[in-house]
């Protein structure tokens, strides 16, 4: 029996020896997206010919990330990642640096005209953040993403990046990217349409924490937010109270909860000011099912959020 199994193996190993060579399949591109918003751009650039992975998923917050060490490995094994840039992902250069990655790594807000974050942001007798401290976003708001056209510039990097990686695949990656531009177009001018329909002296609201800079920019709507730019600082009794006057000295017209923080600030802020909480907005992530699942949904999702809460439809 021993030595017909041996003959046996020896066969099938001859076999495989002599067998002709099958062609190579073509490897797919591997990418590394920092969070979901990212990875969302990237699947409609890269379609099936990218292998995406994504660190901070659905409903995840990325300014308080802990990388893990399948993180690490991912990124080791990258070809490609994909970073906001601008100091959002503070955990950033700590994965870079485990994981001794060969990976181009791509700001995808390159080309963007950033804005400053709103004056008084730092909060009265905090330290200034050091440089060794990876929730500091400096001077810059980091939420470029809040505006469509920015979303444009983040596809455009995302393409170029897929091409410089991956030459035979260039003319899908921009295709793909020119198609979804073509949606990203279509929904600025939703999003401009919606707001338009809010009377201006009802375009102040609140929210958690102030990652909506760039959509107050394109689209008119004041945000106010006891918390800064990054989710990671915790707004003070003299943040809160100053924000409670300011909401009744301004008018606001609704207070939103946020998908990745704590509704307790706001539930108080609610409570104290008589302003009924209108909803949950996403901000620095989309959510794991439903309405908010891709950016295009997240950016309907809370443009209706917002409308209905002010107008009441």
């Amino acid at each position: 029996m021993r030595k017909t199994l041996r003959t046996m193996m020896l066969f099938g190993a001859a076999t495989l020896l002599s067998a002709p060579a099958l062609p190579a399949a073509a490897a797919d591109l591997k990418v590394v997206a920092s969070f979901s918003i990212i990875g969302d751009f990237a699947k409609n650039v890269g379609g099936d010919r990218i292998e995406l992975t994504t660190l901070v998923g659905p409903d995840g917050d990325a300014h308080v990330y802990e990388p893990k060490p399948t993180d690490a490995v991912a990124m080791a094994g990258a070809d490609v990642v994909l970073v906001n840039g601008l100091q959002f992902e503070g955990f950033l250069q700590r994965l870079v640096e485990a994981s001794a990655t060969k990976a181009a790594i791509v700001e995808l807000t390159k080309g963007v005209e950033t804005i400053k974050m709103a004056e008084g942001e730092h909060h009265d007798g905090e330290e200034p953040a050091s440089v060794e401290d990876h929730h500091n976003h400096g001077d810059i708001d980091p939420h470029a993403f809040q505006s469509v056209p920015n979303a444009e510039i983040y596809v455009k990097n995302i393409a170029d990046a897929f091409c410089a990686a991956d030459a035979s695949g260039c003319q899908t990656y921009q295709a793909n990217a020119m198609a979804y531009t073509v949606k990203l177009k279509a929904l600025d001018d939703e999003v401009k349409a919606a707001i338009a329909s809010i009377p201006d002296d009802k375009r102040t609201i609140i929210t958690s924490h102030d990652a909506f800079g760039y959509f107050d920019h394109q689209y008119g709507i004041t945000f106010l937010a006891p918390e800064g730019i990054s989710t990671a600082a915790e707004a003070s009794a003299a943040d809160v109270a100053a924000l409670i006057t300011q909401v009744r000295e301004d008018k606001a017209s609704a207070i939103f909860l946020e998908n990745i923080t704590n509704p307790r600030l706001i539930e108080q802020i609610a409570a104290e000011t008589g302003l009924k909480v209108g909803g949950v907005l996403f901000s620095d992530a989309l959510s794991s099912e439903g309405k908010a699942a891709t950016y295009i949904d997240m950016m309907r999702s809370n443009v209706a959020t917002i409308r209905g809460a002010i107008l009441g439809s």
